[in-house]
């Protein structure tokens, strides 16, 4: 299937390892030059070097905290500059897992508020500063990478997920006119970093070893085994294609089967 991304800018955040990296990767392996976005120019650097190498696509580093207004607005003009054009936005940095505990007695305020400064407030601020580049082209697309935390009420970060969803869809709502479309990802359990350190979290709290850990999230996902990065960058490309061009303000979960609930 040609995706007719060849020639395509993109931003991608969070973009120097997990789901950004396979994200940006693959981004690049059909044409699409990247600008990845994390706060370690040093490892940016680094990525991008790889990527390009591996795909023969330019990659670029464009380091910026997405809690600072003033490095997310320099970042979207290094890459415009740099590649003349932003047709595409992955929001995707934030903290795995989030910062806020979910029992009330130890939940931070603080730390939920850093949880919604930078994967809600931080999504928004890209948005905002990538539109105006689409805008111009009358052409873009905006992948949000949610959660399915959002979507149950096991977990008090959750919210910044709902949130998410709701920033998509009023997103898709303004943008549409301009030929914008913006959807959001919630992907299951993925084999990334930060996934054995969920492992090792829950263990130490069943008395478990992190294997089994990993067997039960396996065994509760009805094909059986956890997702790769590179399924999740998969339903990217699709959503940043031409093909999707139908699909927008929509909540995706790529998960596998773990979310039981009927969402209409």
């Amino acid at each position: 299937m040609d995706l007719k991304l060849n020639g395509k800018v993109a931003i991608v955040t969070g973009g120097s390892l997990g789901i950004g990296r396979a994200v940006a990767q693959a981004l690049a392996a059909e044409g699409v030059r990247v600008g990845i976005v994390a706060r370690n120019q040093a490892t940016l650097e680094q990525v991008a070097r790889e990527i390009t190498e591996a795909t023969g696509t330019e990659v670029m580093a464009a380091p910026a905290d997405v809690a600072d207004t003033a490095q997310v607005e320099a970042a979207v003009e290094l890459v415009g500059a740099r590649f003349g054009r932003i047709d595409i936005l992955v929001n995707g940095a934030a903290h795995p897992g989030g910062l806020v505990r979910s029992e009330i007695e130890n939940a931070s305020p603080e730390g939920l508020l850093e949880d919604i400064n930078i994967k809600v407030v931080g999504y928004m601020r890209f948005a905002k500063a990538a539109a105006a580049h689409m805008r111009r082209g009358g052409w873009g697309r905006i992948v949000n990478i949610g959660g399915l935390t959002g979507r149950g009420s096991k977990q008090l970060s959750g919210m910044r997920n709902v949130a998410i969803c709701h920033l998509t869809k009023t997103l898709s709502d303004q943008l549409g006119p301009a030929g914008i479309t913006v959807n959001v990802i919630h992907p299951g359990v993925v084999e990334t970093p930060h996934i054995h350190e969920l492992y090792a979290k829950e263990a130490k709290l069943q008395g478990l070893t992190p294997e089994q850990v990993e067997a039960n999230y396996a065994k509760a996902t009805p094909i059986r085994r956890v997702l790769q990065v590179e399924e999740i960058a998969d339903v990217v490309l699709f959503l940043a294609s031409d093909r999707a061009a139908a699909i927008t303000g929509e909540s995706i979960a790529v998960d596998g089967g773990i979310t039981r609930g009927v969402f209409l």
